[in-house]
């Protein structure tokens, strides 16, 4: 079978839907913090997410060290997280500077505004070769913080979900 031409898998692929989640870590006492858009659980028992995350991002060597992370979910009324975070940080920089938060017991930043978090032991990191890098993490922690509907991204310009909540535009990752 012959490849599909890159337009027919782009338009398939924009088709899954996704969430948008703030992806925090923290090792001694730098903090870091990354939009991610890639988000899907891929075990129950135990349960494990995984995260695909562009490369070059400053908070890979915090997840490195600190063998762990923390998944934020945004709320689809959240527009002052999306903009905050949709910023590159420079290595050193604090990108939750300004933010009400607290610390998950892996040490991981967790941002009030989220719906839910989850607190996750680094179990793998795959070089993918992409433009991504593929993290895996055992849920260790996890709570719901408020019942906001999640922002819900369908294609690369954004669509509503089935479930009506609003979506967010612009690129993934």
């Amino acid at each position: 079978m012959a490849d599909a031409p890159s337009c027919q898998i782009n338009d398939a692929l924009r088709l899954i839907p996704s969430g948008m989640f703030v992806l925090t870590a923290a090792h001694e006492h730098t903090r870091g913090a990354v939009l991610v858009r890639w988000v899907q659980p891929c075990g129950g028992n135990p349960p494990m997410v995984m995260v695909a995350m562009p490369l070059g991002q400053a908070v890979e060597p915090l997840i490195r060290d600190s063998r762990s992370f923390a998944l934020c979910q945004v709320s689809a009324e959240d527009r002052f997280t999306e903009r905050k975070f949709a910023t590159t940080f420079r290595p050193g920089e604090d990108p939750l500077i300004a933010m009400v938060r607290q610390s998950a017991p892996s040490g991981s930043p967790i941002i009030d505004r989220a719906i839910s978090y989850l607190d996750c032991e680094l179990t793998r990191h795959f070089d993918i070769e992409s433009d991504c890098g593929l993290y895996v993490g055992l849920v260790r922690h996890a709570a719901v913080l408020n019942g906001n509907p999640p922002a819900i991204v369908i294609g690369e310009n954004g669509h509503k979900g089935d479930n009506g909540a609003s979506t967010i535009n612009g690129h993934n990752g």
